[in-house]
């Protein structure tokens, strides 16, 4: 089975938090429904104890997001490339200062 890790944002918490909620015990009860309203409609999110514990989405939308998981981080892509072997002097200039009557 294949694990997945995503980057914490605040801006994904204030995304989930518009879709639809169900509570576990609801959503077990309604499950078919639930599956429904998230291959039809939007992902349906489902808390446990009043936090988020999942989002359930359609096939279509998971596939969608499968190629994003698939692409390396900034790190990865600049540290990958050829200019990261180049070796630069770091030189200070020293800048000429005015004088200034307080």
């Amino acid at each position: 089975m294949a694990s997945f890790s995503y980057p914490s944002h605040d801006s994904q918490s204030s995304e989930i938090k518009g879709l639809q909620s169900w509570k576990l015990e609801e959503a077990k009860a309604r499950f078919s429904k639930v599956v429904r309203l998230a291959r039809d409609s939007e992902p349906q999110r489902v808390t446990v104890r009043g936090k988020d514990a999942v989002v359930i989405l359609s096939a279509e939308a998971f596939a969608k997001l499968l190629p994003l998981l698939e692409q390396p981080s900034l790190h990865a892509l600049l540290s990958q490339s050829p200019l990261s072997r180049l070796d630069f002097e770091q030189s200070s200039v020293q800048a000429p200062v005015r004088n200034i009557d307080l």
